[in-house]
């Protein structure tokens, strides 16, 4: 089973810093400076468990724009089972009420998940972190 929680102590921060940095700085070179940035320490992050173990994280924060849902990773041991999923729905269903705009930075590679979870792609393609990426506003599914 899937847990999803709002992290809320100094050392759950830090599991999902250890699951950020297997995902984004070993497995897809994104230099820990950009990786790692000011909005950690103000955003709201989630992680997913499974059986006690922090598998996934994410983090949303306020923007100019509304709200930005970002640093979305699993383990590669866990994909497949939901949990990207479970991240993003608990996102939506933390900020939909509110009525602003939500928002995300899809990898090229990611944009069907998030299609199929109720975004749509908007402008051109750039990267980011050196990687290719749309940007992609939820439309309500």
């Amino acid at each position: 089973m899937i847990e999803i929680k709002e992290i809320s102590s100094p050392s759950e921060l830090v599991e999902t810093f250890d699951v950020r940095r297997i995902v984004f700085v070993i497995g897809q070179n994104c230099p820990p400076d950009e990786e790692y940035d000011k909005f950690d320490a103000t955003a709201t992050h989630l992680r997913a468990r499974i059986n006690g173990i922090t598998v996934g994280t994410c983090r949303y924060r306020k923007t100019d724009f509304g709200w930005k849902l970002e640093r979305f990773a699993v383990l590669d041991n866990y994909r497949g089972k939901g949990i990207g999923k479970a991240l993003v729905n608990a996102c939506l269903d933390a900020l939909k009420s509110t009525g602003e705009t939500i928002y995300l930075h899809s990898q090229t590679h990611a944009e069907t998940f998030y299609v199929d979870l109720g975004f749509e792609r908007t402008g051109s393609l750039f990267v980011e972190a050196g990687i290719d990426h749309y940007k992609m506003i939820f439309n309500g599914g």
